[in-house]
């Protein structure tokens, strides 16, 4: 479990890093320009907050595999980090209309690998959870 948990430090890292990238591919400067003030900065700063929180996740999961697999504080993380991922996952489906992506090759791929990564994502904090919850 410790490489899984590595491998999804790195996806979230990466993750986190593709963040840099959003206010230009999705032309935000045009496209928030009829928002108001307010909600164009909670736009900016909420995606800001949100790649952060993946850096750092990405970092614990690489950095602390053993601490969050052998110890009580760790299930408690893995379990919470598996509730935030299913959601994740749900959101994928739920969320997003498939308007954006239905007819588009290169949106459908990226639908599909996020799709696949937060299953993966789900499935492994769960069952590093349930492998360990008797800590």
């Amino acid at each position: 479990m410790q490489l899984q948990l590595k491998i999804i430090g790195i996806l979230f890292i990466a993750l986190s890093l593709t963040h840099i990238a959003f206010p230009r591919y999705f032309k935000w400067k045009t496209n928030l320009a009829e928002l108001s003030l307010i909600n164009k900065q909670m736009m900016l700063i909420h995606t800001f907050f949100i790649a952060l929180t993946l850096l750092l996740t990405g970092m614990l999961c690489y950095t602390s595999t053993d601490a969050l697999i052998e110890t009580r504080l760790g299930n408690r993380i893995i379990f919470g980090l598996f509730i935030f991922t299913a959601i994740r996952f749900i959101i994928q489906f739920a969320g997003y209309s498939s308007k954006l992506w239905k007819g588009k090759l290169f949106e459908t791929i990226i639908h599909v690998l996020f799709s696949f990564m937060w299953a993966y994502i789900s499935i492994v904090f769960f069952m590093i959870f349930w492998a360990t919850k008797n800590l």
